[in-house]
């Protein structure tokens, strides 16, 4: 039960400023600096995108699995770290809910690279493995089903990050956390509405 504000211990300074942290936590490229460090700016190839799929593509499967890992722990972290004081009293479920939701805008919007980054898949993935970890392990399963289905990332995606919401509601998660799969799912369709596109003009990638 989520109590009132001046209930948690923490000082509304310390917990934005864990949601300013988070943020800059996401926003860390690690595509694009894995891949100059291979030489290859992952902007100029493919899809031009610096997440995880984009990355595998043009840097083989082991290097997009590296940026996949290292793109969920920088959201997993803060967001440990902001259930960690809901647990023990000092932060309420809707500062942990900005906290996660701070780390996947740092991935999609981040100010190093003009606010164009990636599209929260990874992160997503980090933060509500921390959240919830068994929605969280349904909504992989999703997008295992229907990537093997289809061969085609984004609709794996895009489903399961849709069908998170919906889990959290049916399984009557906190209201803070069904807004946070809420938000996260409208970022990555927004993301993808290029995928989307291709999808049913039957162009999309495969990987």
């Amino acid at each position: 039960m989520v109590g009132k504000a001046e209930d948690y211990a923490m000082s509304d300074e310390l917990s934005i400023a864990l949601v300013v942290l988070s943020y800059f936590m996401g926003s860390i490229p690690f595509g694009l600096l894995i891949g100059k460090k291979m030489g290859v700016d992952v902007r100029g190839v493919g899809s031009g995108n610096i997440g995880a799929t984009n990355v595998a593509r043009n840097l083989g499967k082991k290097v997009g699995a590296l940026v996949l890992l290292l793109d969920a722990l920088k959201a997993a972290i803060p967001t440990f770290a902001a259930k960690m004081l809901v647990s023990r009293g000092e932060l309420s479920l809707e500062f942990l809910a900005l906290v996660a939701i701070a780390a996947i805008i740092g991935h999609c919007y981040p100010v190093w690279l003009k606010f164009r980054g990636g599209k929260g898949v990874a992160t997503s993935l980090g933060v509500f493995l921390v959240i919830d970890p068994s929605l969280a392990g349904i909504g992989v399963a999703i997008f295992a089903v229907l990537y093997l289905a289809f061969r085609t990332a984004s609709i794996g995606s895009i489903s399961a990050a849709v069908a998170f919401p919906v889990l959290l509601w049916l399984f009557e998660r906190p209201l803070p956390l069904v807004q946070l799969g809420i938000v996260g799912a409208v970022i990555i369709v927004v993301k993808h509405r290029s995928n989307i596109l291709r999808v049913f003009r039957g162009e999309e990638n495969r990987v």
